[in-house]
């Protein structure tokens, strides 16, 4: 056998072994979404004794999500989460991306220390802020309870990594020749920002609201912080209704779950495109 005819037959073992290895991993992560799956449509009764049997010994029914919706008043908890989760992600993207183009346009000292700020607010764990920010928020301003508080609150904890995201796409990726174009041809830099800049920042405004939706839609301990109101709960704070002292019904929850997961999964199919789209693609010619 030749080096060559060697050297393709490694190759081909080290490829099988990967694909063998990421399948394995592929089946470690999707195995809790399956989980829920196949027991969604089982009873109590068939998940407590066979959670991994595709049918259960009752058949198959479909009462745990009638069931689920009613007793986690699901419209409205569905209307909160939606409200909360669609104006965080906005004002995150609209504050987050503005700053970043001014923070790289402008070579000035307090640009540079407000984004040195910014980086280094991303270190801080939420858990330490728990206390002063009910204290604060609740004892003294008495301005919990609310849902523009928390989509504020969202805002601002967000708001450093997306800026800092916006940062590196537009200082590697948006041509100055685009804007100094723009401006001879008598535009604003305001009109600038949003003709030429923004619409070139599809890929990084899609990752970042994607990844700031499903932050702000699965998030619970913000939420349980500020919202005491069970008109006001959101999604992951009224499941909690299904988890009683003695017993809980694994069926409801699942239920719940799996309604809770199809928003940000349309979400995910709908924006994936623009993730891997050139940036300036044909915008300067060499």
């Amino acid at each position: 056998m030749d080096a060559n005819a060697k050297a393709a037959r490694k190759k081909k073992i080290t490829h099988a072994i990967l694909w063998i290895v990421l399948l394995l991993l592929f089946l470690v992560f999707i195995f809790p979404f399956l989980l829920v799956l196949i027991n969604v449509f089982k009873t109590k009764a068939d998940i407590t004794i066979a959670p991994l049997s595709l049918i259960g010994s009752h058949g198959f029914t479909l009462e745990n999500f009638p069931n689920a919706m009613q007793k986690m008043n699901f419209w409205v908890v569905f209307k909160n989460s939606l409200i909360v989760t669609t104006s965080s992600t906005v004002l995150t993207l609209l504050f987050s991306a503005m700053a970043a183009f001014v923070i790289v346009r402008n070579n000035w000292k307090a640009c540079a220390l407000l984004f040195t700020g910014m980086i280094a607010s991303m270190v801080i764990p939420f858990q330490v802020l728990m206390i002063p920010l009910v204290s604060l928020y609740g004892g003294i301003f008495g301005v919990l309870n609310s849902r523009v508080t928390l989509i504020l609150m969202h805002t601002g904890f967000s708001v450093s990594m997306a800026t800092f995201m916006f940062h590196g796409a537009i200082r590697t990726n948006i041509p100055l020749e685009l804007e100094e174009a723009a401006l001879m041809d008598g535009c604003t830099r305001w009109q600038t920002f949003w003709k030429i800049v923004f619409p070139l920042l599809k890929p990084t405004i899609a990752t970042v609201a994607i990844i700031d939706a499903m932050a702000f839609w699965n998030d619970y301990l913000l939420p349980s912080l500020v919202l005491g109101r069970k008109e006001l709960y959101t999604i992951p704070i009224a499941t909690q209704v299904f988890y009683g002292t003695y017993s809980t019904d694994i069926g409801m929850v699942m239920a719940a779950l799996l309604l809770a997961m199809l928003p940000i999964l349309i979400l995910y199919l709908f924006l994936q495109r623009y993730i891997v789209e050139g940036v300036t693609s044909g915008a300067v010619k060499g």
